[in-house]
């Protein structure tokens, strides 16, 4: 094994997952509209984020199972099991394959920064599919840690590079992130850096992939190490993104194409190529994991088993990819549709942040290593600043 191997487990799947192009355009419009005023929000993201994972991978290494698992065990009455059932079901599978095609389509803006406008969009899409599709199909969880260190590991050098590039004041960035604002009209941006940050199906991926890696309760530290050390990766490259963004202050600024276009005003071609690897690694990472984790989320939902069922939860991912595909491929907007699938989250995460609440208290399945008090603290803490942000983004409060 690796030294990277030995560092990593599947907290390197969800800091992949979690840094998609939804999350670039919403860290580099922050930057770009608000400056530096709302890295605040960003950082209660990122503790809410590693509270939340923190539960999900030990439920994960106790029970050696998803968190679809226990919700299908813990929720017992018919038509209770059937509402939750669909709900998960909607905001899940339906959500990541909204997902999918804002994801397939960011990867495509990334291609073309860097290879140019030779091919049609039918064609790189294509690409993207069948790359997609072959590391799903035949990719072992070994072969997916590995991809995903290397494409992170690229992520980081390029939106990290951007950010130093910058040269930002350090004062005004420490400023940003400890004394919290909301300036006006930035609410919703707001509830966006959390949305795109703590997200539902990573609750689910994370748990479910745990066992891939470590089956015994005496790896816990490992585990929370893992988590705590991904989670933190991913930070700082949102972080660095809302830094690199806040250089294009006062600069109109609409989609991903315009900021690519102020990357390559500011920067000139390095600018050019450092945001087409960053935004190609951010959606290739996240092509992968979204069509992974409905599949999983299907797979404890419906108490699949892992050898006969297996064309199941290949038919439940190869649907996201080919529905991603497929509208990615007739020009939808993908700004529009990540915004749509990440509206369903965010009224999804209260709901599953709370089934990992529930799960994680209960000694039936947790035995010893059920929430402290402090633990508990934090998970509810998080949970109604999670639910007021959503009322509010919303327009309810």
């Amino acid at each position: 094994m690796n030294r990277s191997g030995k560092i990593f487990g599947p907290g390197i799947l969800v800091t992949a997952a979690f840094i998609g192009p939804g999350t670039v355009t919403v860290c580099l419009l922050a930057g770009n509209k608000f400056s530096y005023s709302l890295l605040w929000a960003l950082f209660f993201a990122i503790v809410a984020t590693t509270v939340l994972q923190e539960m999900s991978a030990r439920l994960g290494l106790v029970t050696k199972a998803g968190l679809s698992e226990a919700i299908a065990k813990m929720v017992t009455g018919k038509w209770l099991k059937f509402i939750v059932f669909c709900m998960i079901i909607i905001g899940i599978l339906i959500g990541n394959a909204a997902y999918e095609a804002g994801n397939i389509s960011g990867t495509l803006i990334g291609i073309r920064l860097v290879a140019g406008n030779h091919m049609t969009d039918v064609f790189y899409n294509s690409i993207i599919y069948f790359l997609s599709f072959g590391l799903l199909f035949f990719g072992t969880y070994k072969i997916m840690e590995n991809f995903f260190i290397g494409i992170v590991g690229l992520m980081s050098i390029a939106f990290i590079a951007a950010a130093i590039l910058c040269k930002a004041d350090i004062f005004l960035i420490l400023k940003g992130f400890f004394y919290p604002t909301i300036p006006s009209g930035s609410i919703l941006t707001v509830v966006g850096l959390v949305g795109t940050t703590v997200v539902p199906y990573n609750l689910f991926l994370h748990a479910a992939m745990i066992k891939n890696k470590w089956n015994d309760i005496s790896d816990l530290k490992k585990v929370k190490k893992d988590t705590y050390i991904a989670i933190i990766i991913g930070g700082l490259i949102s972080a660095s993104i809302i830094i690199t963004g806040a250089s294009t202050f006062g600069n109109e600024i609409k989609g991903m194409n315009d900021l690519a276009l102020s990357f390559t005003d500011i920067y000139g071609v390095t600018g050019k190529y450092l945001f087409g690897f960053g935004i190609f690694a951010a959606g290739f990472t996240s092509t992968i994991t979204s069509p992974l984790a409905a599949s999983l989320v299907a797979k404890g939902l419906f108490g699949w088993n892992d050898n006969s069922d297996l064309y199941k939860t290949r038919l439940v991912w190869i649907s996201v990819l080919t529905i991603g595909f497929v509208f990615a491929s007739l020009g939808y907007k993908p700004i529009e549709i990540i915004k749509s699938a990440q509206f369903v989250n965010g009224l999804l995460l209260p709901l599953i942040a709370g089934f990992l609440l529930w799960a994680v208290n209960q000694k039936i399945i947790m035995k010893s290593n059920t929430n402290t008090v402090w633990q508990n603290i934090g998970g509810f803490t998080v949970l109604m600043i999670v639910i007021c942000l959503g009322l509010k983004g919303v327009g309810v409060i």
